[in-house]
Order: structure tokens, then sequence, then C-alpha cells
């Protein structure tokens, strides 16, 4: 009997071992997404934005005011300028960001 209990023991342990470096892994998000605002601008100079999967579409007053390279630093797989526009491959935090952004220019 107690063979079995060393097994589920092991195994708690394992899942504990598997969240903590899931933790330490993971970004925070909302500090992360203020410093793409900031590096887009500021919430004042982003007109537009656009979710489609992993791309997020941006349309800006001042593309000379953003940090690209600050943006890739944050992650960024990508960024193509087009005019006033910057489309960002983010990856599965693209539309969070999207709302997270609507939320803090109301």
């Amino acid at each position: 009997m107690s063979f079995g209990y060393q097994y589920i023991i092991i195994g708690v342990v394992l899942i504990f071992i598997l969240l903590i470096v899931l933790k330490a892994n993971k970004k925070d998000f909302h500090i992360e997404a203020n410093k793409l605002v900031e590096y887009l601008g500021g919430k004042d100079n982003i007109l537009n934005m656009e979710v489609n999967m992993s791309r997020f579409k941006v349309t800006l007053k001042d593309v000379s005011k953003c940090n690209k390279e600050g943006i890739q630093k944050l992650g960024a797989k990508g960024i193509v300028e087009i005019d006033n526009q910057l489309k960002i491959i983010l990856g599965p935090n693209a539309k969070a960001l999207e709302k997270y952004i609507e939320d803090l220019k109301k």
C-alpha cells in the first residue's frame, strides 16, 4: 500500500515544481501592455486598433513617436510599417492587448 502513496507524492511534487517553473517564466501581461502603449507613443497617439489572429494592427497619429526596437524587445515576432499603420505580430495575447488598450483609452 505505501508503494502506491510514493507515486502519488512524487506526482504531486512534480506538478508543484512544474507550476512554479511556469509561473516564473510567465511575464506580467499588464506591465508588458503598458510598455507597449508607451512604445506606441502613448494612448493618445493610438487612433485605431484591429486584431487578426496573432497580428495586431494599429493606426497612429504620429509614427515617429513609436519605438519599434522597444516593441521588438517585448517579444514582437515582426513589425511592418505602412504609412501611419503598424502591423505587429504578437502571438496569442493580441486580442487581450486590444481589449486592454480600449479600456485604457476610456
